[in-house]
Formats: C-alpha cells, sequence, structure tokens
C-alpha cells in the first residue's frame, strides 16, 4: 500500500468536467494499492497519514498533523504508484491489486477515513479524473506499508 502524500493550500478532482471532490488546506492522498494489501494496512495507513506531522506549528517547524489543523483530506486511487519502475522504460503493474477487490479496498479506506476525520473528500474511483492541486511548500511524502 502506497499513500503519495502532498500537503497542499488547495485542491479539487474533476470528472467529466464536473467537481468530485475539494478541500482547502490540508493533504490530497493518491493511494496505490498492491495484492498484499488488506483493511488492516489501510487501518494502519489512516492512522499514520492523519498523524504525519507535515504542517508548521507556531515556530515554523513541521510539528503538526492534518488532525491537529483540522486541515482537509482529499483521497483519490492512483493505480499507476503500484507499478514497478526497476527494469526498462515501460512499467509493469503485475504486483497491482485487481480492478474490483481495489475498488472495495479503496471504498472501505474512503469511509474509515471519513470516521476517523470531520474533513474527507473522495476522487472517483476508476475514473479518467483532473486533479488540480496548489502544493504548499512543496510538500511531498511517499508513505509505503
Amino acid at each position: 500500500m502506497k499513500a503519495l502524500l502532498q500537503r497542499v493550500s488547495a485542491a479539487k478532482v474533476e470528472v467529466g468536467g464536473e467537481t468530485v471532490g475539494e478541500i482547502g488546506a490540508g493533504l490530497l492522498v493518491l493511494l496505490g494499492l498492491d495484492k498484499d494489501d488488506d483493511e488492516a494496512k489501510a487501518q494502519r495507513l489512516l492512522d499514520k497519514l492523519l498523524g504525519y506531522r507535515v504542517f508548521a506549528d507556531d515556530e515554523g517547524r513541521m510539528n503538526r498533523s492534518v488532525a491537529d489543523t483540522g486541515g482537509g483530506v482529499l483521497l483519490v486511487s492512483q493505480f499507476t504508484l503500484s507499478a514497478d519502475t526497476r527494469k526498462g522504460t515501460r512499467p509493469s503493474f503485475s504486483s497491482a491489486m485487481p480492478p474490483a477487490e481495489a475498488e472495495r479496498l479503496y471504498n472501505l479506506t474512503l469511509q474509515m477515513l471519513r470516521d476517523k476525520h470531520a474533513d474527507v473528500a473522495a476522487g472517483s474511483f476508476g475514473a479518467d479524473m483532473q486533479v488540480s492541486l496548489t502544493n504548499d511548500g512543496p510538500v511531498t511524502f511517499l508513505l509505503e506499508l
């Protein structure tokens, strides 16, 4: 399971020209699901990303989490994060979770996130999405479980 976290001042997802998810300041989370991922990994990932300290405290140090700031979280499925890019010039997706299983786990992860955090938006699983963001910093981290 991989989550690319980007600290943003704003982010949104559009499908077919319509906005399906949007946040102000917070985290854009691009989520890649692999064959061995499960609900337990999703729970650990959510605990980590909600507590990950990427926002500045009063002294300008990254000591506050999105849970501390009350910022938004925009969760977007990102199949290509599961790519194996170690060989050649064409990515391999052999380790990616099959689409039907991935959709179930993505939806479960989204529900668990909504149960834990107030300001949550999401993309549309499997859709051709247009993601717009203003990366604040820029600050970007890859979490892997």
